[in-house]
């Protein structure tokens, strides 16, 4: 079990990574991940050293095709058992290329990242008082993540959203911004997370709003996971689509689990 994206030693996110999946059926998969109950638990197959990694990545109650920090804490586990400090890993929607250097990983992803036509569900978010603008952005994910500007980072802080309301539409991230930090929470019940103290995911669709909006390239750090006693901070840096998120990972423990 790791810790991603940290603050110093504090927070980061919680993830268990099994780098053995010889015998485990999807449905053992599903039920580790449940029991763990982690915001994402990842499974390496990485059998043959000459082919490279491939991972899948649950959450308490279903499989995700990509996620962020479980990919960083995987490289950072891959860098420590081998095959280095840079590699690539394969996940559903395409490689993913990682840097690691001590307790820094950095992950870079050219993955397809759309902008939806979701009116509808662009209205149920202004209708649960969401603010403007408001970016519907897929990642290949089962829905896509809704993404609220606010004015500052009190205004993040302080929400209190609907998470009944959530649970039935889409996952969400609110986020403020000053210069080159921002402040944000994410927030997706219904993937069986309420609020996830570091979203590496939507950092990436964060990065895809931010060039919307005319930045073709640049670079913030992400602040998050206060709220929930998890601290968390995300280096984010993007050019064009391809966007490449980093942060610490710490190791917390081994675990056999069966």
């Amino acid at each position: 079990m790791v810790r991603v994206f940290t603050r110093g030693d504090q927070g980061g996110n919680h993830l268990g990574v099994v780098n053995d999946v010889v015998g485990v059926s999807d449905e053992q998969m599903q039920a580790i991940a449940t029991e763990l109950g982690f915001s994402e638990t990842v499974f390496v197959d990485w059998v043959d050293p000459f082919v490279d990694p491939r991972v899948r990545i649950f959450t308490p109650v279903e499989e995700l095709p990509f996620a962020g920090h479980p990919l960083v804490g995987t490289a950072w586990v891959l860098s420590m058992l081998g095959p280095g400090a840079t590699g690539i890993i394969g996940t559903s929607v395409g490689p993913v290329t990682y840097t690691a250097v001590d307790e820094v990983v950095t992950i870079t992803c050219e993955i397809p990242i759309d902008v939806l036509d979701a009116g509808d569900v662009l209205a149920a978010a202004a209708a649960a008082g969401m603010p403007e603008p408001i970016f519907a952005v897929h990642l290949g994910l089962p829905k896509a993540y809704l993404i609220g500007e606010y004015a500052t980072f009190g205004d993040v802080a302080g929400l209190e959203p609907d998470m009944d309301g959530l649970r039935s539409h889409f996952s969400f991230m609110a986020y403020a911004r000053d210069g080159d930090m921002v402040k944000a929470r994410f927030f997706a019940p219904a993937s069986g997370v309420d609020e996830d103290p570091a979203t590496g995911s939507a950092a990436v669709a964060l990065a895809r709003a931010f060039t919307l909006r005319g930045e073709a390239e640049g670079a913030v750090t992400v602040l998050q996971g206060d709220e929930i006693g998890h601290p968390s901070t995300i280096e984010l840096s993007w050019n064009g689509t391809s966007a490449s998120i980093g942060g610490t990972v710490r190791r917390d423990e081994v675990v056999l689990v069966s």
